[in-house]
């Protein structure tokens, strides 16, 4: 089943690619900065776009059913300072959390480094069950999806609770496929491992607009991993269409 969603803090643009490669429909983006949103024009020139999260209150909004938030790991992970999931920046989630309070949409994935698994994720599943919806959780790898390189990310599938789930949601297995394939296809990291920064020298001519390009990869999420939990989304919804 294909599913209408749109990419909250998008970046340049790594869940919408990775939702679309699993069948999805991107109808909306929300990204502030001005690199990545010229990145968003150029892939995706079709697709209306907002800026500042703040400023949206959900009437502007397409429908969908899906919203996907990549919100900011800057207050959670461990190389910042951790003020943790109620930051300046990474506390843009409640910003995303006050939009589907408003709008409820059928599904909600949420992305952040793993070290939001202590330091943030009890609030962001607190937050979830306030306004009726159930989740599943698991940290997945880059490498989980044959990528030479670890880049673990945490994922939240989140959905309105069974006692309202008439008009669709997803599988209550989900959060055990997604357990077996972070665990299943580890590659050889000590021999496959990438660098942790492209091979660009910091003070490189003729290299346009590398620091933003380097910010904007350091925050992007793999595709791969994306398209996984699209396609996952996609198995659950067509079994309980059969249903």
């Amino acid at each position: 089943m294909q599913l209408r969603f749109i990419d909250f803090f998008a970046g340049i643009g790594g869940i919408s690619l990775g939702l679309e490669r699993a069948g999805h429909r991107c109808v909306g983006q929300v990204e502030i900065a001005p690199f990545c949103q010229r990145v968003l024009a150029k892939h995706w020139p079709d697709v209306p776009r907002w800026s500042d999260i703040r400023e949206l209150t959900g009437r502007e909004l397409p429908e969908a059913d899906l919203w996907a938030g990549g919100f900011p790991c800057q207050d959670i992970s461990n190389a910042g300072k951790r003020a943790g999931i109620r930051g300046e920046r990474s506390g843009l989630f409640f910003d995303f959390m006050r939009l589907v309070r408003m709008v409820r949409p059928r599904l909600v994935v949420l992305e952040n480094v793993d070290a939001i698994a202590e330091n943030g994720l009890r609030v962001a599943l607190g937050e979830l069950a306030e306004i009726g919806f159930d989740a599943e959780w698991e940290i997945i790898p880059a490498c989980a999806m044959g990528a030479p390189h670890t880049r673990r990310r945490m994922f939240v599938v989140a959905y309105p609770h069974i006692g309202e789930r008439a008009s669709g949601g997803a599988s209550g297995r989900m959060g055990r496929r997604m357990v077996q394939t972070a665990h299943a296809n580890q590659v050889d990291r000590e021999r496959n491992a990438w660098p942790r920064e492209p091979s660009v020298g910091r003070v490189a001519d003729g290299v346009p607009n590398r620091v933003d390009r380097l910010r904007a990869l350091g925050n992007a999420v793999v595709p791969q991993v994306a398209e996984y939990i699209g396609r996952l989304l996609s198995e659950s919804t067509d079994m309980k269409e059969q249903s």
